[in-house]
């Protein structure tokens, strides 16, 4: 019998990823929760269309799943938004992971939440799992909060900090950089990229890899999950241009925290990932290798895989 697999935020590339490498990976019933996007389903693959926040509605649909592991990606992450919006940031990113982690707890589902490299203030770099989080924008408080949560109430949960996401949409669009970089780089169009932003960029393929790992093994509590390039955001961009024959006078450095009204970041908030290269079986990935997996998976979707 197959293990069921409930995923958030569908619709959401990062989610989107998850879900067809579960079904390529042959081992899951996967039933994905979308807010916005029902597609049709098929076999061993079922999509909820419900507003999270609906606590009733979450409850009804949890009882009659009865996940062995739910992935929450789904989160209000656009980080000027939340800023001004700490209502609706609180409500998403806070109360649907509370009651979402309630309902874990009660049923003894694992609980795979994801948090981000952005709960750290940026002053030093390469943040190990035990650093405390230091927030420099409300979204990163949201985040913090969740981190939190998990710990507290799911005692088989885990937290995981993704470094800044890479990828290309495969089910559902989502808030991809590179294929808005992509579609921009295709017309001509130069893009900018924050020179003062210090990353250790994870590709959604590893990415997903790592979830159903995790939510088919035993581990616990906090992860990174990061690639092994530790590179700022404007060189990042430039040498992916270069890997795909694009001039790298596309790119455009700028300052993210010289930009009026926006949100501060962190500066480096690079992550060690020496802790996921120990207890997963995932390979963590340089920027490049990657690179190279998301090409190979879009592909692979493109040809029907």
């Amino acid at each position: 019998m197959k293990r069921k697999l409930m995923v958030t935020g569908y619709g959401g590339f990062v989610a989107g990823s998850t879900v067809w490498q579960a079904l390529r990976d042959g081992g899951w019933d996967v039933y994905a929760l979308s807010l916005i996007e029902v597609p049709e389903e098929r076999e061993h693959f079922h999509c909820l269309q419900f507003d999270l926040c609906d606590a009733g509605k979450m409850k009804e649909v949890f009882q009659q799943v009865k996940p062995d592991a739910v992935v929450h990606t789904a989160a209000l992450a656009d980080i000027d938004y939340c800023q001004n919006n700490q209502a609706d940031a609180e409500r998403i990113n806070v109360g649907v992971t509370r009651e979402l982690a309630g309902l874990c707890a009660d049923a003894g589902t694992k609980l795979i939440a994801c948090s981000t490299d952005s709960v750290f203030d940026g002053k030093k770099g390469m943040y190990t799992e035990e650093d405390e989080p230091v927030p420099v924008n409300f979204y990163a408080e949201t985040k913090a909060k969740t981190e939190e949560i998990v710990r507290d109430t799911v005692p088989n949960g885990v937290v995981t900090r993704l470094s800044l996401v890479m990828g290309l949409p495969v089910l559902g669009a989502g808030n991809s950089f590179l294929a808005k970089t992509f579609d921009a780089w295709k017309k001509g169009e130069q893009t900018k990229f924050p020179e003062n932003e210090v990353r250790t960029p994870a590709d959604v393929i590893t990415v997903g890899r790592a979830f159903l790992e995790i939510a088919g093994g035993d581990f616990t509590g906090m992860l990174h999950l990061a690639c092994s390039t530790r590179i700022n955001r404007y060189t990042m961009a430039c040498e992916i241009a270069e890997r795909l024959g694009y001039s790298r006078e596309l790119v455009v450095a700028t300052d993210s925290n010289a930009m009026p009204g926006r949100a501060p970041r962190p500066n480096d908030a690079s992550l060690d990932n020496a802790k996921a290269k120990r207890v997963l079986k995932t390979p963590m990935q340089t920027l490049m290798s990657g690179l190279d997996l998301v090409l190979e998976m879009k592909k692979a979707q493109e040809q029907g895989g």
